[in-house]
């Protein structure tokens, strides 16, 4: 059984300031709160295997963004940087400078750049307008999971074991939001093995919190940082091809769709920000610890155990340092942005 506990005492100094990256930030200039429901009948879904597509025309229009601009493949909308950017045929997809996969790449129909509908509703409107989120409750605890222990080392390479690593970072996370006035409970203090479904457990159990799981990835020379919500209802988690019972399903944390999907926008780009690592993106993946929490939650891999480089950062106390300042930013700007107070 888990020994979680309320940490009250500061043990690790601020090394810098942090630089604040609150997500009203994520488009400068736009005045998101102000965009007026466009009547139903200028929205015109196209259909494409099965799914609904609206044309980036009419989203320009929604939020007062603009025209769609194109360069060959590439398209902006909202001024020469690009509020919304991306590609034809591309999954990746930039909202100001922060980097996401969607569910579905952006497709041509019709002779119009369109986006589907789960990716606008579920992704970009909860980024945009945060403010508008339903439901999002005031934060004061953060419960900070340290992925894996005990028996389960996790990824290993030249910096050492996964396990470790993630306990470190959790535990300077821990103090610097402790220092900002948060409450913080975390699924393991110490060197030992604690089931994944009791960590949800953790987070459930505590009202007006978030649920922030850390991890460091593997595999080949993989770089980058990248930060997972939960995949909404029916569409596919991370690369998975075809249907799968599991994109039917609705699991406990899909309640939180959309606050799951603006803590992974400011947690993301504190990250980005912070450690110096390649961008590799806001993801969806079914998880089991961010599917079994009913709070908002995310899973964050803070870099590659596998790549020497990736490895050398991670191997410092300064590094993990980084991640954990990343981890209060995304707090304290997931607060600012659902409009429910600042810390």
């Amino acid at each position: 059984m888990a020994h979680f506990t309320h940490l009250q005492a500061p043990y690790f100094p601020i090394t810098r300031r942090q630089a604040l990256l609150g997500m009203a930030a994520v488009a400068p200039g736009v005045d998101f709160c102000q965009a007026q429901a466009l009547p139903e009948q200028l929205w015109t879904p196209i259909k494409h295997g099965g799914r609904d597509y609206l044309p980036l025309e009419q989203v320009g229009v929604f939020y007062r963004l603009g025209g769609v601009q194109r360069s060959g493949q590439a398209f902006a909308i909202g001024g020469s940087g690009g509020v919304l950017r991306g590609q034809a045929e591309s999954k990746e997809f930039w909202i100001s400078r922060v980097k996401f996969i969607l569910s579905y790449p952006v497709l041509e129909l019709d002779r119009a750049l369109c986006i589907s509908r789960v990716d606008l509703v579920k992704l970009v409107e909860p980024v945009l307008r945060p403010s508008k989120i339903q439901g999002a409750e005031l934060v004061d605890t953060v419960v900070l999971d340290p992925g894996h222990g005990g028996s389960d080392c996790g990824a290993t390479g030249p910096a050492g074991v996964e396990k470790t690593h993630t306990l470190d970072v959790c535990m300077r996370a821990a103090q610097l939001l402790w220092r900002a006035g948060y409450k913080v409970v975390m699924t393991r203090t110490a060197d030992e093995f604690v089931p994944l479904e009791v960590r949800a457990k953790v987070a459930n159990r505590l009202p007006r919190s978030l649920f922030v799981s850390v991890h460091f990835n593997s595999g080949g020379n993989g770089t980058g940082v990248e930060t997972y919500a939960l995949s909404p209802r029916g569409v596919p988690s991370m690369a998975s091809d075809g249907t799968r019972v599991s994109e039917i399903a609705i699991y406990p944390g899909n309640v939180r769709d959309a606050e799951n999907s603006a803590l992974a926008t400011a947690t993301h780009a504190a990250l980005v920000d912070n450690c110096g690592l390649a961008d590799r993106g806001v993801k969806r993946a079914r998880f089991l610890v961010i599917r079994e929490t009913v709070v908002p939650g995310v899973l964050v891999e803070a870099g590659f155990l596998s790549n020497n480089e990736d490895s050398r950062r991670i191997a410092s106390p300064w590094y993990r340092q980084q991640v954990a300042g990343a981890i209060l930013q995304g707090v304290r700007n997931y607060r600012r942005a659902v409009g429910v107070g600042a810390a």
